[in-house]
């Protein structure tokens, strides 16, 4: 018995679009990590791009649970003595870019290098319901019905 290697042309991505609305937002990004790699696929192949689009709407209405929307809080460094930044979950979601929290979540359960980089691109993110992606004839994939704790 030989093992099964996905070859470019053998790999076929769809579309699935996925609303965020009231979903806990670890639960949410493993489940899209997972379609972005493609393990879901009997044809998964480790070092193939085999994942699918993942469009997420409605990122500003995902749940946290506990008191991460306060205690989790994302650093950076603008180079210059002194420098460091911090910004709660809680603040990055009511503010003006609030698809980066899910968009972190996802990015940090992707491997990391230029196969992770390209599998990141397969991903779009909005805060509301209007997505450009109709001409794709996205499929809807239920998170919420997966599992009754992906819901709050």
């Amino acid at each position: 018995m030989k093992t099964y290697s996905a070859k470019p042309s053998d790999i076929e991505k769809k579309w699935f679009i996925i609303d965020a609305e009231g979903l806990i937002l670890g639960r949410l990004a493993s489940v899209v990590a997972t379609r972005l790699r493609g393990k879901h696929k009997p044809t998964f192949t480790p070092h193939m791009d085999c994942g699918d689009n993942i469009i997420v709407i409605n990122a500003d209405k995902v749940k946290l649970t506990g008191r991460k929307l306060d205690n989790d809080i994302f650093y950076w460094h603008t180079g210059y003595p002194g420098g460091i930044k911090q910004r709660s979950k809680g603040q990055i979601l009511s503010g003006q870019f609030p698809e980066r929290v899910v968009e972190k979540a996802v990015e940090r359960m992707l491997p990391k290098g230029p196969l992770g980089r390209t599998m990141f691109k397969n991903l779009r993110v909005y805060a509301g319901t209007e997505h450009g992606h109709e001409a794709q004839k996205p499929e809807v994939l239920d998170v919420a019905s997966m599992n009754a704790k992906n819901k709050r």
